[in-house]
């Protein structure tokens, strides 16, 4: 392992959006929508949402190569925005930063719970991997069905 996990600091910002940007770009290319909100969120509610203390990410030394946010509502806790660079994919980044979200509510949530495209048929395999089932699917655009999945705390 090249990369540790820690809580992102509100100087990461930049490079958070960075990193979502450009690993969302594959998803965008996928589902044929360059207009997903991941790549247009602004730097400030990336700000807001690290110094929330949801923000988690993975270094490579100095480099920011994945991150994830968790955010607790209620007995819940949502993850979202689970990144990794293009070129760091597949060497387990994603699948740490998901541990570590969880990891990092337990025990105060009931249970996880995150949403993913129908065609984002790797990210469908890494959740369901880590215990996550299939709990609804909702078309929200022509091109667009959305994947929900949870797994309980534990």
């Amino acid at each position: 392992m090249d990369w540790v996990i820690t809580t992102a600091d509100v100087r990461d910002a930049g490079e958070v959006m960075t990193v979502q940007r450009a690993a969302y770009v594959s998803e965008a290319q996928l589902y044929d929508n360059p207009h997903f909100s991941a790549l247009r969120e602004p730097i400030e509610e990336i700000r807001e949402a690290i110094a929330a203390g949801e923000v988690l990410v993975a270094k490579a030394g100095t480099r920011i190569v994945g991150a994830v946010r968790g955010t607790r509502q209620g007995e819940e806790c949502h993850v979202g925005r689970l990144v990794v660079a293009p070129d760091m994919r597949g060497r387990g980044i994603g699948a740490a930063l998901l541990r570590a979200v969880e990891a990092r509510n337990r025990p105060e949530v009931r249970r996880f719970v995150l949403f993913t495209g129908d065609r984002s048929v790797a990210n469908i395999r890494l959740y369901l991997k880590a215990g996550y089932l299939e709990t609804d699917r909702r078309v929200v655009a022509e091109t667009l069905s959305l994947v929900y999945l949870a797994k309980p705390s534990e």
